[in-house]
């Protein structure tokens, strides 16, 4: 229930300009997203980050055929939606849902890190 209605947020807040990416189950709480992620699979996911994510949203984030994942836009979102959007996806753009390739878990880590830990917020401003 709270996932579709993370997702579901998520999907107006796309719809009204705020669209991100990407990429896990929206888990309670706001422990740490990283818990239970190998290192190894933490490196997977940021290599897929900039890789898949990349292919839409520009190989720097800094947008594409998908808009620029800047940490303003991200911290907008919250991390709980934001891993919704990332693993469902947003119905009528390019935007796929993730949930077949991520766990819950890893969306959240994903989002944890485009809202804690962004590139972007440690290069040039170009968001």
């Amino acid at each position: 229930m709270a996932v579709r209605h993370c997702a579901q947020k998520a999907r107006y807040a796309a719809g009204a300009g705020l669209a991100a990416c990407l990429l896990a189950a929206v888990l309670a709480g706001s422990a740490a997203a990283d818990d239970g992620l190998s290192a190894a699979r933490q490196d997977e996911l940021d290599t897929l980050l900039y890789q898949d994510c990349g292919s839409c949203h520009g190989m720097t984030l800094r947008g594409g055929l998908g808009p620029a994942l800047a940490p303003a836009r991200m911290q907008a979102y919250g991390e709980e939606a934001l891993a919704a959007l990332i693993l469902e996806g947003v119905p009528g753009t390019a935007m796929p849902a993730w949930k077949s390739l991520l766990t819950e878990q890893e969306a959240r880590w994903l989002a944890d890190q485009l809202i804690h830990h962004n590139p972007l917020s440690t290069r040039a401003p170009q968001e």
